[in-house]
Parts: C-alpha cells; sequence; structure tokens
C-alpha cells in the first residue's frame, strides 16, 4: 500500500511539473531573474556616476567659485538621488520607478550644464584631474546607457509572457504582473550622456577687410 501511495505522489509530481512547465511558471522564473540582474547592473551604473561627482564638483569649485548655482544644482541633485529608497520594489511600482526616472534625468541635467559652463574656464579645461574626471564620466554614461537598454529588453520579454495566452493564466495564478518600463521621454533624454569637445579650438573671427584707400580729387 505504501508503494503504491509513493508511486501515485511521485506520479502527482511529475504531472505538476509539466504542467508548471507547459504553462510557462519556469520561464517566469527565469525572466524575473533576468530582469532582477538587469536593474542591479543599473543601479551599479548609477552609483557609479554619483560616485564621480564629489570630485568633480571639488576640482570645478576649485576654478570656478563664481558658479556657485550651477555647482549647486548638482550637488542638490545628487542628494536627491540619495535619499531615494531605491530597492526590488521600485520593478512592480510605477510611480516609484517614475520617480527615479525623474531624479536621475534632473541629475543628468545639473551635470550637462556643469560641463558646458566649464567652457569659459580655460585653466580648467587644461586640468589634468578635471580631464581625467570628465572622461570616467563620459564612459559611466555609456555604460548607463548599455544597462538601461538590456534592462529594457529584459523587461519586454517579461511583460510579454505576461500578457499572452495562455502564461498569462498562470501569472493571474501565481501573482505575476506587468512590470514598469523606462518612459519614452526619459529614455530619448537620458540615452544621450552629455559630452563636451574640450579639444576643441575656439573660432576665431575673420579679420575685417582693410578699407580701399580713396581716390584723390581731381584738379
Amino acid at each position: 500500500m505504501r508503494n503504491k501511495t509513493s508511486l501515485l505522489g511521485l506520479a502527482a509530481a511529475f504531472f505538476l511539473s509539466v504542467s508548471l512547465t507547459g504553462c510557462g511558471y519556469n520561464d517566469f522564473q527565469t525572466k524575473d531573474e533576468s530582469v532582477k540582474k538587469a536593474w542591479a547592473e543599473v543601479l551599479n551604473q548609477y552609483q557609479r556616476r554619483s560616485d564621480l561627482i564629489p570630485n568633480l564638483v571639488a576640482t570645478v569649485q576649485g576654478f570656478a567659485q563664481q558658479e556657485k548655482d550651477v555647482l549647486l544644482g548638482v550637488t542638490e541633485a545628487r542628494s536627491r538621488v540619495g535619499q531615494m529608497k531605491i530597492d526590488e520594489s521600485v520593478l512592480n511600482n510605477p510611480q516609484a520607478m517614475q520617480n527615479f526616472q525623474k531624479a536621475q534625468s534632473d541629475l543628468s541635467g545639473a551635470l550637462s550644464r556643469l560641463l558646458v559652463v566649464s567652457e569659459n574656464y580655460p585653466q580648467l579645461k587644461s586640468d589634468a584631474n578635471f580631464r581625467d574626471l570628465q572622461s570616467q564620466l563620459e564612459g559611466t554614461e555609456n555604460r548607463i546607457t548599455v544597462a538601461r537598454k538590456k534592462y529594457t529588453e529584459s523587461i519586454e520579454g517579461y511583460n510579454i509572457l505576461t500578457r499572452q495566452f495562455p502564461t498569462n493564466l498562470t501569472a493571474m495564478l501565481f501573482g505575476y504582473s506587468v512590470k514598469p518600463q523606462f518612459t519614452v521621454e526619459n529614455e530619448k533624454a537620458i540615452s544621450t550622456a552629455p559630452k563636451v569637445d574640450f579639444g576643441a579650438k575656439p573660432v576665431v573671427p575673420a579679420p575685417a577687410p582693410t578699407p580701399a584707400p580713396a581716390p584723390a580729387p581731381t584738379k
């Protein structure tokens, strides 16, 4: 009797396993982990950028103390990002995702203004430390773009699985819901890393043509 019960239990477990596989349960596990991994990389790159900002601000301040508003803007934008509670719960909270995007977008805008202002200070542009920080920042912005792209792709796959039949039934059964995506407007604004061409030479206006001498009066 015990052997028969054990066999029935194994058979039930087998059919349950096949059923869950066929309805996409295992696919949800795989894609959910992929989303979390991609999101962790996004946060990692944003943190990398945040870590660069104090030294960047300090370096600019050493050459351009009068640019208080721009420097304060970067510091405050970074502070707002740091005060946000960012964890995996954001992946299921559209409003939290929107707030996160806005905070990061504001910081990107503040950094862009800081780099544009630096163009007015030749000594700052020629400072080796500043050039190194600017290069690191630009590289980090590129990494952010790549990380966001991978996250967008992973979210797309997960959300399709959540919506399409018959895996949408599995989603309803186990509580899987569509995850919020980066908005189109934010993606366009943040996907372009702030760039300043420190190698560009200033345009020197051409000298005005010398007027021709007036003809001598006729006697």
